[in-house]
This record gives structure tokens, sequence and C-alpha cells, in this order.
């Protein structure tokens, strides 16, 4: 897919929607991904605590769990809370407050004098994750105009690169200042958290859906039982998402006698491949249909997964790869899918998409780790391989299309106006009824 040029606002110029709005605001969405990727820098630094936590303050294992538990509970279920607020009152705010409470409760989890105060810290940093992503999210799918797929897949990578990069930013600091080093977390949220705050003025004329600072609901009516079983779908690919990154490196140190530098480097490649599967997946959906994509992703991963199996310690870092990519493929799909379901709701839907159902997910590691105990990690990835059955099956039962996938047209949100509009762009046409500015491009 060739890149398509820009517009000196930073709008990308490419195929403009039948209502005549173009696709991705670059600038917008720039700020939002970054935004995204240094609130994630903050929820994967905590694992990266807990070996110094261990051995500095003497936890054990159930305290260093709880601690874990707490970060997951307050980062990802309280998601569909912030998102149920958001859906009625416009609170763009909430977007620079999420990467600063994210990097303040970092750092005080390693100033704190206590294991009291260490919970609460995680807690804090954890609610700044949730407080960002709802907000986040509803913004990403009204700065991508007709693209809501593709700005999706770019809004997702911010989190995962942050989510990678938590843990290259954290150890560096604590073994050089130890649990204290925690508090220079702040100074790269703390400048996002400004830049965001600079930018929110820009971004909330993005927004077409408030009046008198209450949101207005959206003419398209929620469509709760495909979105239940969508969260379903979520909800067992994160089974397998989770399953897959706890036990490689488990597995080839165990079954295939690798090193465990081989082990991680399978589980970096995952990851990597998982990223630009992200970056892959937003475009292919938005030319052939979400629940296409939903439903070739969980088709391939089986195959993939069981080919991982079957291959020996280098093959299978190509499995692994290869797995990861098609299995995140679809987390931006799922995420726009949400959204479009529930049009009215989308807070909702971004916090049980992304926050909700892949929080419960992620309690599918612990009981694969009781089907490894009981049968061997070789039956861990033989249930992985099964479970995208069960969400193909739920997959299938969804709409081909969704209402505002098969219009096309505008969605509830509007480009803001700019100086730098180039004056031979195009024609812009008004709507009085909406108050949105739409713009016609010639070509």
């Amino acid at each position: 897919m060739s890149a398509a040029p820009a517009r000196s606002d930073g709008t990308d110029r490419g195929a403009v929607a039948p209502g005549g709005r173009a696709g991705v605001d670059r600038r917008a969405m720039a700020v939002l991904s970054t935004g995204h990727m240094f609130t994630d820098i903050a929820q994967g630094s905590i694992p990266a605590l807990l070996p110094f936590l261990k051995s500095e303050d003497h936890l054990n294992l159930a305290a260093l769990s709880a601690l874990v538990l707490a970060a997951t509970i307050s980062s990802s279920v309280v998601q569909p809370l912030f998102g149920h607020v958001s859906d009625r009152l416009s609170l763009p705010w909430l977007m620079p407050l999420g990467p600063a409470l994210g990097g303040i409760g970092v750092a005080l989890a390693g100033l704190a004098p206590n294991y009291g105060l260490t919970f609460a810290a995680v807690v804090l940093s954890g609610l700044g994750v949730a407080a960002f992503h709802p907000e986040g999210s509803r913004f990403a799918n009204y700065v991508s105009g007709s693209r809501r797929a593709r700005g999706m897949s770019l809004f997702s990578v911010g989190g995962n690169v942050g989510f990678a990069l938590g843990p290259v930013l954290v150890t560096p600091l604590l073994l050089t200042f130890g649990l204290h080093g925690t508090v220079f977390v702040v100074i790269p949220t703390g400048l996002m958290s400004l830049v965001l705050l600079h930018e929110l003025p820009r971004l909330k004329r993005f927004r077409g859906d408030v009046v008198g600072g209450r949101v207005q609901r959206d003419e398209h009516a929620d469509d709760w039982p495909p979105f239940i079983r969508l969260a379903g779908v979520i909800a067992l690919r994160s089974f397998v998402y989770f399953g897959m990154v706890t036990f490689i490196p488990l597995y080839y140190v165990g079954v295939l006698h690798a090193s465990k530098a081989l082990g991680n480097s399978a589980l970096t490649a995952m990851l990597l491949g998982g990223a630009s599967g992200t970056l892959i997946g937003g475009p292919l959906a938005d030319r052939f249909g979400r629940r296409a994509v939903l439903v070739g992703s969980m088709l391939v991963t089986p195959p993939l997964v069981v080919a991982f199996l079957l291959s020996g310690p280098v093959l299978a870092l190509v499995f692994a790869a290869l797995t990861g990519a098609v299995t995140i493929a679809t987390f931006a799909v799922t995420i726009v899918m949400g959204q479009e379901y529930l049009p009215g709701r989308i807070g909702v839907a971004s916090g049980v998409t992304i926050g909700l159902s892949i929080g419960l997910g992620g309690i599918g590691a612990p009981l694969l780790g009781l089907i490894g105990d009981a049968q061997g990690l070789r039956a861990v990835f033989e249930v992985v391989a099964v479970l995208p059955f069960g969400a193909l099956a739920l997959a299938l039962t969804l709409p081909r299309r969704t209402a505002r996938e098969a219009l096309s047209g505008p969605t509830p949100a509007r480009r803001p106006e700019t100086s730098d509009w180039p004056a031979g762009a195009g024609a812009r046409a008004m709507s009085s009824d909406s108050g949105r500015a739409e713009t016609v491009q010639s070509r």
C-alpha cells in the first residue's frame, strides 16, 4: 500500500469518504498514539519493579502477585467506569491526566516506605492508565475520518511499543539508583502530559456531539447482543495471547531444551510480530471488512500454534512472530467494531474492548498454568491452539458489516478548522444542521 500524500495541516489525503471526510489526521493521531505509548510505559514498568521490590523490601510471591492483581484491576477492569462517565460528560482532560498519574504512581511505588503505600501507588498508576484509554480511543476514532480501523491501528501500536519500553526504561534506572530511580519516570510521562494538554483545544474541535458540556446521543441505536459476543471473542483471543506470552520462554527451556536467552528472543519475536500485525490489520479491515479480518485471524491462528509446536527452536521463532502478528492484528479492529456497535456509548465500548475483556482474558494464564502443572507444557499450547475455534464460532455470529461500516459515511466528529489549509485543495461544504465542516476534495 503506497503512502498517501499529506495536506500541509497533517491530514492524510487518501481515499475520501462518500460524505466528503478525508482519512487520518496525522498530527492528531501522532499526539494520541504517543500519549498512548507514554501511558503504557507506566503500565509496562510495574512488572520490572517486582524483582527489586522482592530483594529490597523482602516481599514474598503472594505480596508481589497482589501488586500485579492491583495493577490489572485498576488499569483494565476499571476502564468501563471511566468510559461510562465520559459518555455522559465531555472529559477530554482525562487524556493528559492519564500519563501524569501513571508516571507519578510508578515513581511513588519506588519511593514508598512500606508495602501498603507501594500498593496504593501501583493502584494510582493503574487508574491513570484506565483514565487515558477510553477517551484516547474515542478521539482516535474521531480523528481517523472514514479510515477508523487504520487510525485505531496507529493508536494501538503506540500502546504496544510503550508497554515494551516500560522495562527498558525502568530497569537501568533501578540498577543505577535503586528503587528511588523510579522518580525519573515522571519526566517523560509529565512532558507527554503537557503536550496533550497543549493539543487538547485542537483535539476537542474534532468532536461534534457536545452541547453545553454534555454529550449528545448518536443517531444510530446501540446494538448490545453482537457487542457482548464480540467481548467474548476478545476474551478468548486474550487467553491465546497471554498463554503464548507467559509460556513461550518456559516451553523453550523445559521442552525444547534451549537457553533462556533464546526463549526470551522467541518472546520478543512474538511481541514485535504483534506490533507489526497491529499496523497491518487496520488497513486490511478498512478494505475487506472488520468481521472478515477477525474471522480470518481466528482461522489462521490454530495452524500457526500447531506449527510452533512441531518446530525446533529456530523455526519456532518464526512461527512465534507470525502467531503474534495474526493474533494482535485484530486488536484495533475489535476496538472499532465495539465502538460501531455502541455508537452512543463509545467510552463504555472502548473500556470493555481495551480493558475489561483483555483483563478478564489475563485470568487465562493461571488457568493454563494449572493445565501445564498437570499435563505438561505441550498440553498448554494444545489448548491454546483450540481456543481460537471458540472465538471463530462467536465471530461468525456477528453481523457482516456494522451500520456505520455499511454507510461508510461521516461519523459524529468534525475536522478542526486550520489556517494552513491549502486554497486549492478542494471546496468546503458547511452543514448547518450538524455544525460540521466537511471537505470535498477535487481530484
